[in-house]
């Protein structure tokens, strides 16, 4: 909801972190490096260990938004690095819930964190056809000026959504079962959400 409001302020703070980067560090690095940090942040939180598990998936976080900065200021960004890209988030969004009801260990959140991962499943398929229908029309990234590979349609909940939230889940493993539920809503909400607008999306973006 919030992402297209906070990116150019997430892009300054990131630039100067990008221009110091030294030259083996490419975008491709990072993006590997964000994944091995979010997994652990998974394995950690399944350990207990929750220190441990919140400060990896903020590493982890840092250095996703970090690979797009050095790639646009070197020049290298490119359409498959974007595909490992969101790659690599969704399979970090995926096993961090997991990680944490491991820990929990209890059916309630088990049932809760299933019907999380079902909304995602679903969420991802709102997002990423529409955007492909989207680029079709040639009404995508390019013709809205985004630095992203693809449009990204907007949601109630989309990355910083997703940070915050997720946070929550590692920092409070306690409450699990009340994020699970909250985060499924949210994201429920929004693929509703999305579902309406995409009517009206889909006509203005006329093909050409």
């Amino acid at each position: 909801m919030i992402d297209r409001a906070v990116r150019p302020m997430k892009d300054r703070l990131l630039e100067p972190l990008a221009a110091v980067a030294p030259r083996w560090c490419g975008p491709l690095v990072l993006t590997v490096a964000a994944l091995v940090a979010g997994l652990a942040a998974a394995a950690t939180a399944a350990a207990g260990l929750i220190a441990w598990s919140v400060t990896l998936w903020l590493v982890g976080r840092l250095l996703d938004g970090l690979d797009g900065a050095v790639a646009r200021r070197r020049g290298t960004s490119s359409d498959l690095g974007g595909y490992l890209d969101i790659l690599a988030d969704t399979t970090v969004y995926a096993a961090v819930p997991i990680g944490v009801a491991v820990a929990v260990a209890d059916r309630a959140a088990w049932i809760a964190v299933a019907v999380l991962l079902a909304t995602l499943y679903v969420n991802v398929v709102s997002w990423a056809y529409l955007a492909a229908l989207l680029e079709k029309r040639r009404a995508g990234a390019v013709a809205n000026g985004e630095p992203t590979s693809v449009h990204m349609p907007a949601g109630l909940v989309e990355g910083a959504e997703t940070i915050v939230l997720y946070t929550l889940m590692l920092a409070v493993p306690s409450l699990a079962v009340v994020w699970f539920v909250l985060m499924a809503a949210l994201v429920a909400v929004t693929v509703v959400g999305r579902a309406v607008c995409a009517p009206g999306a889909l006509r203005d973006a006329v093909p050409r």
